[in-house]
């Protein structure tokens, strides 16, 4: 459920940024944040964990017009991937608009993408979220790396439903915006319903 300032009409989305640590995450939202012109976004706030960070950002991308005299906000969160940080997760999670799942594609991290995904599916089922009709796509990172699953087998082992999948190189700002701009689009959709209904 959006958040709505009327005082600054403005109508404000979360999207979470999740999986398995150090998958691309951060690499997501940093690129994001380089590339939205500095008048149109916040400040990046980094929190550090022992192993990671975890960070947020808020723009306002000026595309997107206006919703009934609204314009609208987006905050972009990442979750540490750890096991131990489980609990940081979940109150990330909660009231989360849409999420990304940034797959590590390399073979050796198949077991942290499938942790992250059972961890990632408890949230969703303690939120009463489904992907089913909830923004969420999945990311396979780290394409450009050589011993890589092939995106098939990837797809097959973390698809949670019909979501939109994207191959990313996020290091190098390849299919960063693409997946984003995705989930907004899911967002958009779902409110342009919730309008009309």
């Amino acid at each position: 459920m959006p958040y709505i300032n009327y005082a600054r009409r403005e109508i404000n989305y979360k999207i979470v940024y999740c999986g398995p640590g150090l998958s691309g995450k951060t690499t997501n939202i940093t690129q994001i944040y380089r590339s939205v012109k500095p008048r149109a976004r916040g400040r990046l706030v980094s929190l550090y964990t022992e192993m990671e960070r975890t960070l947020y950002f808020d723009f306002l991308p000026l595309n997107l017009g206006e919703v009934r005299g609204f314009r609208v906000r987006v905050h972009l969160y990442s979750v540490p991937g750890q096991v131990c940080y489980a609990a940081p997760r979940q109150l990330v999670f909660r009231g989360a608009d849409g999420m990304v799942f940034v797959a590590d594609s390399t073979r050796i991290r198949m077991d942290a993408n499938l942790e992250a995904l059972r961890d990632l599916k408890k949230n969703l089922q303690y939120y009463s979220l489904d992907v089913r009709n909830f923004p969420y796509a999945l990311q396979l990172n780290k394409r450009d790396l050589g011993d890589i699953h092939e995106a098939d087998y990837l797809v097959r082992e973390l698809l949670l439903a019909e979501e939109p999948v994207f191959e990313a190189v996020a290091s190098q700002n390849n299919g960063v915006r693409e997946t984003l701009k995705d989930v907004i689009r899911q967002i958009l959709v779902n409110l342009e319903q919730e309008i009309s209904a």
